[in-house]
């Protein structure tokens, strides 16, 4: 799959759209992926031992770190996906939420629903 390069302004809301569904900071995602919760969800590819998004979450927290000027073309196309997968994620919402892998889920993605 070929990766759109995007220009000034397009980069900028992207990352205006990412820092508005991530939120939680480096540090506490960091926290969170090292707990069993965190490592207990998610798909994983086949013969990988860590899911996809416990994998994001590494990425994200990357990203946090950078300053703007720093992040690279993979950065953003990152944050493409994260922003996607918060909002289809999000929309589906169950009765109960604290605990369940639905929030541990996004919390691995740097949503915490419960914030």
């Amino acid at each position: 799959m070929a990766e759109t390069i995007l220009d000034e302004q397009q980069k900028k809301a992207l990352r205006k759209d990412f820092d508005s569904v991530v939120n939680m900071s480096a540090s506490q995602l960091e926290k969170w992926l090292k707990t069993e919760e965190s490592k207990s969800v998610g798909q994983k590819k086949d013969g990988d031992s860590e899911s996809i998004g416990h994998k994001s979450g590494q990425h994200i927290i990357d990203i946090l770190e950078k300053k703007t000027d720093d992040l690279s073309d993979d950065d953003y196309t990152h944050m493409g996906k994260v922003v996607s997968y918060v909002k289809r994620h999000s929309a589906q919402q169950p009765e109960h939420v604290a605990g369940s892998n639905w929030a541990y889920s996004l919390k691995n993605w740097g949503h915490d629903p419960e914030k």
